[in-house]
């Protein structure tokens, strides 16, 4: 047994507080291509795909952990979901807290699902981030 099918329940602590910014979440739009009005101005609400950015910081706790022994360049997202309270907005300032949901580990093999939660540091539930990611390790034969 691999120590992440050990870990599946357990949640990292929080990321430290992200502040979501009318300048980042302008950026964020024009890396997309997106010219829509609600992306621009001092009271922006993000882009949906924005919670990616808070939930990959709080991924760090998965492949910076050395129990678990993953490692990011043998890791491929291969699913992502995104379930809203509400959308962020300019002046949010947000923590992410990632749980192992499920792993499934065949041979050197594993699919793990993660959630992160994002909220404000006043504790308003903002979105879940669900990923499923893939993970190989090297051949112990």
């Amino acid at each position: 047994m691999r120590a992440i099918e050990e870990r599946t329940g357990f949640s990292f602590p929080p990321t430290a507080p992200y502040s979501v910014t009318a300048g980042k979440i302008r950026e964020f739009a024009a890396a997309l291509g997106d010219a829509n009005p609600r992306f621009a101005g001092e009271d922006a609400v993000a882009p949906p795909t924005f919670a990616a950015v808070l939930a990959a910081d709080a991924w760090d706790g998965l492949f910076t952990d050395p129990e678990l022994d993953l490692q990011l360049k043998r890791t491929i997202h291969y699913d992502q979901k995104f379930a809203y309270a509400r959308p962020l907005r300019a002046g949010d300032v947000v923590t992410a807290t990632l749980t192992i949901e499920k792993v499934r580990v065949r041979g050197n093999t594993a699919f793990i699902t993660v959630s992160v939660a994002l909220a404000t540091v006043a504790g308003e539930h903002l979105c879940t981030a669900t990923s499923t990611l893939l993970h190989t390790w090297e051949d112990e034969s």
